[in-house]
C-alpha cells in the first residue's frame, strides 16, 4: 500500500510540472508591445486646441491576427447648443473612453434623431467603422464623466456628449474583432 502511495504521489508530482511547464510555455508573448509616450499624447492632444472636437489616432495594432485595437486622443470644447457635435453609434468597433481632464454629460442608449449612415470615406468610419450619426438621443441614460472615469461603449450603443462643461482630453481604445480599422503604427496626423 505504501507503495502505491508513493507511485501515485510521485505521478501527481510529475503531471504538475508538466501543467507548470506547459502554462509557463503559454503565457510567452506572443505580439511586441507598442507604446504611446505622455508626450505625444500631449503634442496631439494639443493640435486643434479650438476645434469643437478633435479624434486623432495614435496607432491602430493588430493583436495576434486576432482582433484590432486602436488608441486615439480625444479633445473636446466647451460649447452649447449647435456647437455641440452629433450623436454616433459604431457597428463593429466597441470603444472605451478614460476622461484625462475636463467635465461633460454623457448620454448614451436610447434612440437617436435623425440617424444617417456615415459616408464610407468620413472621417469618423476611417477612425471608428462603420458608423451611424444624428442629432440627440431621446430616451436615453445621462450621466457626469469626469477625470478619471472609465466607460465602456460597446457597438451598436447610441452615443453623445449632450454638454461640456469643461474642455475635455480623453482616450479612446477601440476594439475592433472584424477587422475594419486600418492598421497603423503611426498613424497620419
Amino acid at each position: 500500500m505504501r507503495g502505491l502511495l508513493i507511485i501515485v504521489l510521485s505521478a501527481a508530482a510529475i503531471a504538475q510540472s508538466q501543467v507548470s511547464s506547459g502554462q509557463a510555455a503559454s503565457n510567452q508573448g506572443r505580439g511586441a508591445v507598442t507604446g504611446i509616450s505622455k508626450a505625444e499624447i500631449d503634442t496631439v492632444a494639443g493640435k486643434n486646441p479650438k476645434a469643437v472636437v478633435s479624434d486623432q489616432q495614435l496607432r491602430v495594432v493588430g493583436i495576434n491576427g486576432e482582433y484590432n485595437l486602436g488608441v486615439a486622443i480625444v479633445t473636446r470644447t466647451k460649447g452649447a447648443g449647435s456647437q455641440i457635435a452629433g450623436s454616433l453609434d459604431h457597428s463593429e468597433v466597441a470603444e472605451i473612453y478614460h476622461i484625462i481632464s475636463g467635465s461633460a454629460t454623457l448620454v448614451t442608449g436610447g434612440a437617436m434623431e435623425n440617424p444617417k449612415a456615415a459616408a464610407p470615406d468620413s472621417s469618423v468610419v476611417k477612425l471608428t467603422g462603420p458608423s451611424t450619426g444624428g442629432g440627440a438621443i431621446r430616451n436615453g441614460t445621462s450621466r457626469s464623466v469626469g477625470p478619471g472615469d472609465v466607460l465602456i461603449i460597446p457597438p451598436n450603443t447610441p452615443h453623445w456628449f449632450s454638454e461640456i462643461t469643461s474642455d475635455m482630453v480623453y482616450l479612446v481604445f477601440r476594439v475592433d474583432p472584424h477587422k475594419v480599422l486600418p492598421i497603423a503604427l503611426e498613424m497620419k496626423r
